[in-house]
């Protein structure tokens, strides 16, 4: 197990890159499982899950090159297997591989997913939606069985009790192969779910109304990618790297963005006085002023999204005010406040809002990244410290955020994973 030192209270400059997004690359990788020819995938991040899955791939025969940026996938000898445990818990985003093998076999076992622990996330609506397809679902030791009816799946209208990423994404991968059409209404309108059926119509799907309310999909036979699907950039990565330069930055230029997937954060960056100059697919962040504290509250895209609130908390504690924080996604998304508080943040938690005074100086301390968010909250609360902090369980960091070490260092930061024994 690895850690993270940081030397704090050193000002930083120059500029990053933003890598492919983590929430579209964990869907892309079991999505191509569907294809009957090979995939190759550009711009994926170098992310601990990317490992993950290329690991559970391999017990499915499915071979996987990842060189720089490009990881290259082939189906074409693929066995059907069951992912009881082991692997599949390793990450949250590995139940993608339900709709995936119910759409390429008609029958999948899959453990039911580990991940992050910021709350309950059910996946009735996965199930809901399955079921509504014409598969049969069962709970077998911990295990969700699903099996197709022996004609296939078939064209369904359904409707998502809740607006879920996770759902809408698991029901497109068991959709585009069922027979008939398939509407879902009221799903979630994420870049990545875009970038999702971008991706699958590039193999001969036919799905429309992505980015809206309401996607339709007609059932194609079979699937197979015909060229490369450039992966979209992280929102997250970015939103968390314009903190850090609002944050602790003597003019910091980040680059690859999409900046109207970032509206709902740019406006509270605004709002709290960061000035940025907003380019075509970069954004210079300036030295920050007065800062003033704001409400934030997060909301389905495209409102401000649950996996910015902890990146941007460090930011918050240098306005001047009171400033909250209300998760509507996951209320219980605070595992990063008594964190901070060994840093000496003037932080607290009622009633599942998160409440954050100006704090004049934080001092580093021994903090544990709970989970990947947290740990970015963390790593930026280090920066702005005097002192030493260190990050125990960096592993969840390494798990969401490409080459975070050398893009920390390439613009000046005092940061380096070490051996936990060390």
């Amino acid at each position: 197990m690895e850690k993270m030192l940081i030397h704090g209270g050193k000002r930083l400059s120059g500029e990053v890159t933003i890598g492919g997004a983590k929430n579209s690359t964990v869907a892309l990788i079991p999505a191509a499982i569907l294809s009957r020819a090979p995939v190759m995938l550009t711009g994926v991040p170098h992310i601990q899950d990317v490992y993950n899955l290329m690991s559970i791939l391999a017990e499915m025969n499915v071979t996987s090159d990842f060189s720089g940026n490009e990881l290259r996938i082939d189906p074409t000898d693929i066995v059907m297997a069951d992912l009881p445990s082991g692997k599949i818990k390793s990450l949250r985003a590995s139940y993608y591989f339900m709709g995936a093998l119910l759409g390429r076999f008609g029958h999948a076992v899959v453990g039911l997913p580990g991940g992050d622990d910021i709350g309950p996330r059910p996946i009735d609506q996965h199930i809901k939606g399955f079921e509504a397809l014409g598969a049969k679902v069962s709970d077998h030791n911990g295990a969700i069985v699903l099996n197709a009816p022996e004609e296939g799946l078939h064209g369904a209208h359904i409707f998502l009790d809740m607006v879920s990423v996770g759902a809408t994404i698991n029901i497109i991968l068991a959709a585009v192969t069922a027979h008939g059409q398939t509407v879902i209404e009221n799903v979630a309108r994420e870049p990545e779910i875009i970038d999702l059926a971008t991706y699958l119509n590039n193999m001969g799907a036919t799905i429309r109304g992505a980015g809206t309310d309401v996607i339709r999909i007609e059932g194609a036979s079979k699937l197979a990618a015909n060229n490369a699907h450039t992966i979209i950039p992280d929102r997250i990565e970015a939103g968390t790297y314009l903190s850090i330069a609002a944050a602790q930055g003597d003019g910091i230029l980040v680059k690859n963005i999409i900046a109207e997937h970032l509206d709902s954060f740019l406006a509270k960056l605004e709002e709290m006085g960061v000035v940025m100059d907003v380019g075509e697919d970069s954004i210079f962040v300036y030295p920050s002023g007065e800062l003033h504290g704001v409400t934030i509250k997060t909301a389905p895209y495209p409102g401000f999204a649950t996996d910015l609130q902890q990146p941007l908390t460090p930011l918050l504690m240098k306005a001047d005010g009171e400033a909250l924080v209300i998760d509507t996604i996951y209320p219980k998304r605070t595992r990063h406040v008594p964190e901070l508080l060994k840093m000496g943040a003037d932080i607290r938690v009622e009633d599942d809002h998160i409440k954050i005074n100006h704090s004049e100086q934080l001092t580093g301390a021994t903090v544990a990244a709970e989970e990947i968010r947290a740990g970015a909250c963390l790593m930026l609360a280090g920066l702005m410290a005097n002192g030493e902090t260190t990050i125990t369980k960096v592993d969840n960091i390494l798990r969401g955020y490409d080459r975070v070490v050398m893009k920390l260092q390439g613009l000046g930061a005092d940061v380096q994973l070490v051996d936990s024994a060390s």
